[in-house]
């Protein structure tokens, strides 16, 4: 259990930062802290770190169990004691990829972002499918559609990597930065 809590109230937006420009200034802020490979995060020293793939080789989808295991449940129940009754609803599917770094490792990564599953959760609920099963089968197209076309065709992908304290060699993708590919326009 966390010994901090964060004051809701103390938390200030002081400036927004838009996409305009073609995100130059989230570029500003993300890319200079950006690595060659998941190996140059380690020699480092770091557990975290953001990755230009040199190589997309598969976007995948897995599915997974449906309920908590009791370690997961456990965490859980933990944040009872002390908050109102949340609910947080497990996503029965593993989304990720298969990639090569720029230093000519190649890796399989999930994807532990909650924009993600957001992204799953809410193409399942308006999904005007009449069944739950059809529901899920229309909300893994859209997100397939999202990372694996949309993303490995439209946008310059980075990914945010990390790794937990007591497991340093195993990284996940926690967390996406997508900027438009900005095509150059010929001269002639």
């Amino acid at each position: 259990m966390e010994s901090f809590k964060i004051d809701d109230e103390s938390i200030e937006v002081v400036k927004k930062i838009d996409t305009s420009n073609n995100w130059s200034e989230r570029k500003k802020l993300v890319l200079p802290l950006k690595f060659r490979s998941i190996r140059d995060i380690e020699n480092q020293d770091k557990s975290l770190g953001i990755i230009k793939p040199r190589t997309i080789k598969k976007y995948f989808c897995k599915e997974t169990t449906r309920e908590w295991n009791p370690k997961q449940q456990g965490v859980i129940d933990q944040l009872d004691l002390f908050e109102p009754t949340i609910e947080l609803e497990k996503i029965p599917y593993k989304f990720g990829y298969n990639f090569i770094d720029e230093d000519g490792d190649e890796h399989r990564y999930s994807i532990s972002d909650w924009e993600i599953k957001e992204l799953y959760r809410k193409c399942r609920d308006k999904s005007q499918s009449l069944t739950p099963l059809a529901k899920e089968k229309d909300a893994l197209e859209k997100v397939r559609q999202k990372l694996e076309v949309e993303f490995l065709g439209d946008k310059d992908l980075y990914f945010i990597v990390g790794n937990l304290k007591n497991h340093k060699k195993s990284f996940m993708i926690i967390g996406l930065f997508y900027p438009p590919i900005v095509s150059q326009l010929s001269l002639f």
